[in-house]
């Protein structure tokens, strides 16, 4: 089925959105959580979507968090100078050529190293604007990421129109109140606004004072 919408702004995520970074991810997570005796399941269970120290807190309850932050930029270090398998999702590059004219921003979990690699890596241009772990105080599923970046924008929320593969960014794009746009055949599950399985789903035209999707 075919829909049709209006928006005069776009917020992407990355990871699984944009890029698929699913092997390089899994494998420096689960090599870290090995020495801690955290099953693997677990540990794909909690890291899609979220900042690294709000996983690891999430795994080691427990653990004094100062641990954690300082683990996390360990990881993010290692996983910006690994990006073997990184790889761009079908249409992504399309879909951030079409946007080019109108209001948009990456909003990751990432900080700008490892965002700006794995772009590089997929060979996609990193947009103007983005909101990164540097520029939020809270990791997604908390929707401060995407309302920072419709402030950043200068577009209401209503107006905005998020792309995100994960649950939680599923659910912070939808606590932000915007639409989200479900990438991928695992983002079914959140109950995303809409749902594509990749970005090739979505075509962007100009229509007055934003643009239309048609999505389907």
């Amino acid at each position: 089925m075919t829909e049709i919408i209006h928006a005069r702004a776009a917020l992407l995520d990355m990871d699984g959105t944009l890029v698929d970074s699913t092997s390089v991810v899994e494998r420096l997570w689960l090599a870290w959580a090995e020495p801690h005796g955290i099953a693997p399941e677990t540990v794909l269970s909690v890291v899609h979507g979220r900042q690294g120290h709000q996983s690891m807190a999430i795994m080691l309850p427990e653990r004094d968090h100062a641990i954690n932050l300082r683990e996390n930029d360990v990881m993010l270090a290692n996983e910006a100078e690994d990006v073997d398998g990184v790889i761009m999702i079908p249409g992504a590059d399309a879909l951030l050529r079409t946007l080019e004219p109108f209001p948009h921003a990456i909003v990751t979990s990432a900080n700008v190293a490892l965002m700006t690699a794995r772009m590089r890596q997929a060979g996609l241009a990193v947009p103007t604007l983005a909101v990164t772990a540097e520029n939020v105080s809270a990791s997604k599923p908390d929707p401060e990421g995407f309302l920072r970046g419709a402030e950043l924008l200068g577009v209401s929320p209503a107006d905005c129109v998020v792309f995100e593969d994960s649950g939680a960014g599923i659910r912070a794009g939808l606590a932000a109140g915007m639409r989200v746009i479900g990438v991928g055949p695992h983002a079914a599950a959140y109950e995303p606004t809409f749902l594509v399985d990749d970005l090739t789903q979505v075509k962007i035209d100009a229509d007055g004072d934003g643009f239309t999707l048609t999505i389907g």
